[in-house]
């Protein structure tokens, strides 16, 4: 139950925190397309990824310590 309710939190802060802003495109979808292009260098940007990329680490992490490794 307990593992139930962490998820409850950590799904929508994914959602939210990690698309947001939602328009014109979200930022995460911005910074990897800039990533890819080699376009990202300002560490402004650089930061912006990592800000917006953690929950999904963090959501990645649970998923395979609670699902996978036992």
């Amino acid at each position: 139950m307990e593992q139930l309710m962490q998820y409850k939190i950590l799904i929508p802060l994914t959602l939210i925190l990690g698309f947001a802003p939602f328009f014109p495109k979200p930022h995460i979808v911005e910074k990897i397309q800039m990533l890819i292009e080699g376009t990202l260098t300002k560490p402004i940007d650089i930061f912006d990824l990592v800000w917006h990329a953690w929950p999904f680490a963090l959501l990645g992490y649970k998923l395979v310590k609670d699902f996978v490794i036992k």
